[in-house]
């Protein structure tokens, strides 16, 4: 048995053993979330911590040539190390030995494929933030290597588990949700840099299912529309620079039902995060997240056709 095994299996007993806190490794410092989900885990003082994991150590990560990375990678690290105890390693393998599960939070997407690569040869359940991925091709790629290595994964927004789910209690013949949906340059799907999280209050409500997609375009916000396999219409609309989050679901005999503003909490996510990483059960499956970029391609490849409907 190699070392770096070795050592994995001894802490991971230890840590059964003694009841103590999973491990956590962190991958990308540079997103606001690092910093939110580290003072729910490790600051035991906070109205809102919880218990169960800590994050440990990090791999600061960083994309010079974006804006949101570069700007912030650095005052995040600083933050992790100097209030919440983080250490930090110059290299994601180091992290293996010393973690029980991984959060890659790299907030440029395009740098997921390739972390997810050195992430699995921890062999340790993985979080991967949202979106997934910048493409379809990264998308269908990081499930791949998952499976090679056997590798437990899930990807979120944390608008999925926020109230919307109590639209979710009755049947619904189809559903708007809407948000905000300002784009990043470097992005192949424009749509994944921050529409990621109205595309995913769309499928908490519906779920998998979609067959064709529509794209209607402005310079002030997108109306993406999906029709489902069984005949029901999901629409999603985002608007720039920003908007409120929402959600309306259309029910029999005309009723209708509505939350016109959810509040975004990264606590119930968070819970989700340490469970998975203790069952290592995806709470959202591998299947609908890779729809998701498959519905974002196609509302892509719909808006370069001039709003043509485009099959799933």
């Amino acid at each position: 048995m190699k070392l770096q095994t070795f050592l994995a299996v001894a802490a991971l007993l230890t840590s059964s053993v003694t009841g103590a806190d999973l491990r956590l490794g962190l991958i990308g410092t540079d997103t606001s979330h690092t910093v939110a989900f580290a003072h729910v885990l490790n600051d035991a003082s906070a109205p809102n911590h919880i218990s169960g994991a800590r994050i440990e150590v990090a791999y600061k990560g960083g994309s010079p040539e974006v804006k949101d990375s570069s700007s912030r990678v650095d005052k995040y690290a600083a933050e992790l190390r100097d209030k919440m105890g983080v250490r930090f390693v110059d290299r994601i393998s180091e992290m293996c030995g010393s973690v029980d599960g991984i959060l890659l939070e790299s907030v440029d997407p395009r740098q997921h494929l390739e972390q997810m690569r050195e992430a699995v040869k921890c062999a340790k359940p993985i979080f991967i933030d949202k979106p997934l991925a910048s493409s379809l091709k990264d998308a269908r790629e990081i499930a791949h290597v998952a499976a090679g290595a056997h590798v437990s994964w899930f990807s979120s927004s944390s608008l999925r588990f926020s109230n919307i789910a109590s639209l979710k209690e009755q049947p619904m013949n189809g559903v708007m949700v809407w948000g905000p949906g300002p784009t990043e340059p470097h992005q192949q799907l424009d749509l994944s840099w921050y529409g990621i999280h109205a595309a995913e209050m769309l499928y908490t409500l519906m779920g998998t299912g979609c067959a064709e997609v529509t794209r209607t375009s402005s310079e002030e916000a997108d109306v993406v529309t999906c029709r489902r396999k069984d005949g029901r219409l999901g629409t999603m609309r985002v608007d720039r620079p920003y908007s409120k989050f929402g959600a309306v679901a259309f029910r029999d005999k005309n009723k209708v039902d509505a939350i016109t503003e959810i509040k975004v909490d990264y606590v119930p996510l968070v819970r989700q995060i340490v469970q998975f990483m203790n069952s290592k059960t995806p709470p959202v499956s591998n299947a609908e997240t890779l729809e998701i970029i498959t519905f974002l391609d196609a509302a892509q490849r719909s808006k370069a056709k001039n709003g043509a409907p485009v099959s799933m």
